[in-house]
């Protein structure tokens, strides 16, 4: 299990970095807390990730988790 040390997150974009070095980059695919299935966990909560394509997690590695806004462009004709 690993502790939230910052904000809040959900299941979205992950960077594993290791010693200052990102090493993979993957989509969250699973997140527990205790043993049930959650959809967000928050600063200070335990929890379990699971990452697409990772399983070698390390003592130090630090986990940045990315969420994309949409942003629409608009064409205004006169």
């Amino acid at each position: 299990f690993h502790t939230l040390q910052r904000g809040n997150f959900t299941r979205v974009e992950v960077r594993v970095v290791r010693n200052g070095e990102t090493i993979h980059t993957g989509k969250v695919t699973s997140l527990k807390r205790v043993k049930d299935d959650v959809r967000e966990v928050k600063q200070g909560m335990e929890c379990g990730i699971g990452i697409e394509g990772f399983e070698a997690l390390a003592p130090g590695d630090m986990l940045e988790f990315i969420d994309y806004d949409e942003i629409r462009e608009t064409i205004q004709t006169a």
